[in-house]
């Protein structure tokens, strides 16, 4: 009967994990499937892209991109929205940073209801005030500037719950009581124990920052009018050959603007799983 026992169990533990990886399998299929078709579409021409179901590569993609790069600037394109991702990065998640350890450790008339306002913008889209947004930076003459791209971004308030639950959880009450016990002022405080022990978070919360940067295209085409200054998605955007969009020449554009999110998630991939490890050590 024990053995019995046994064996079923282990035919049971087989059958989870059997049925486990068979999900786990067909979300990684799902998810890599459109990414196979844009891969496989760049090496198609447009009417076996608009006409067929393509599986297998075809032999256009040299001619897709030289059609690609003859309708756009390609490396200015690319440069632009590393210069926009970049700067929005890292100035979004420095103040929000700032505001998030505020909310998180200093006790002040008002914190929770300013807080629950944070939340409350949270939940609405940002299409809803996009019209107001474009009429006010029209009326300052900011249209056609970074600067208008990059400073509204330091309000995300979703980066600023984010970085609130962490602090609440990684940075106890007694290492800041020690450090202003040594002396240390504020700014001190936050540059060098706040950032530091938040590492996996930025990281994190600057990745998803990067990526939604860097394929942004609503906001950017209202504000940007410059064809010098257009970002990636909306120099691909342009891509026509005389009559209609030039789909082949488009899926090459956005196979080259995926390249720059996948290298970027592989290095901080691996930074956000060391410090998590290391966290884990420290605590253990």
């Amino acid at each position: 009967m024990k053995d019995k026992a046994l064996a079923a169990s282990k035919m049971r533990k087989i059958i989870a994990r059997t049925v486990v990886y068979l999900f786990a399998f067909t979300v990684a299929i799902t998810a890599f499937y459109p990414f196979y078709v844009m891969i496989i579409s760049a090496t198609h021409d447009n009417y076996n892209i608009v006409a067929k179901i393509n599986l297998l590569p075809g032999k256009q993609l040299a001619a897709n991109y030289a059609r690609l790069t003859q309708n756009i600037e390609l490396y200015r394109g690319i440069f632009n929205s590393v210069v926009l991702a970049v700067a929005v990065t890292v100035v979004q998640n420095y103040f929000t940073t700032m505001a998030a350890y505020a909310f998180s450790k200093f006790h002040f008339k008002g914190r929770n209801a300013l807080f629950g306002v944070v939340m409350v913008a949270m939940m609405l889209p940002g299409q809803l005030g996009i019209i107001g947004f474009y009429k006010e930076v029209q009326s300052m003459n900011l249209l056609n500037s970074y600067f208008t791209l990059i400073v509204p971004t330091i309000a995300n308030c979703f980066a600023v719950f984010f970085y609130k639950q962490y602090l609440d959880g990684a940075l106890p009450n007694e290492l800041l009581e020690a450090a202003i016990v040594d002396g240390c002022k504020e700014l001190r405080i936050f540059h060098k124990i706040v950032l530091p022990l938040m590492i996996p978070a930025l990281v994190t919360q600057g990745v998803m920052t990067f990526i939604g940067t860097w394929n942004s295209y609503l906001t950017p085409l209202i504000i940007l009018n410059d064809k010098k200054k257009l970002t990636l998605p909306l120099m691909i955007a342009t891509v026509r050959d005389a009559t209609h969009a030039d789909y082949g020449a488009q899926y090459v554009g956005m196979l080259v603007s995926v390249i720059p999110m996948v290298i970027v998630f592989c290095f901080t991939s691996k930074i956000i799983m060391e410090k998590i490890s290391i966290g884990a050590a420290v605590k253990g």
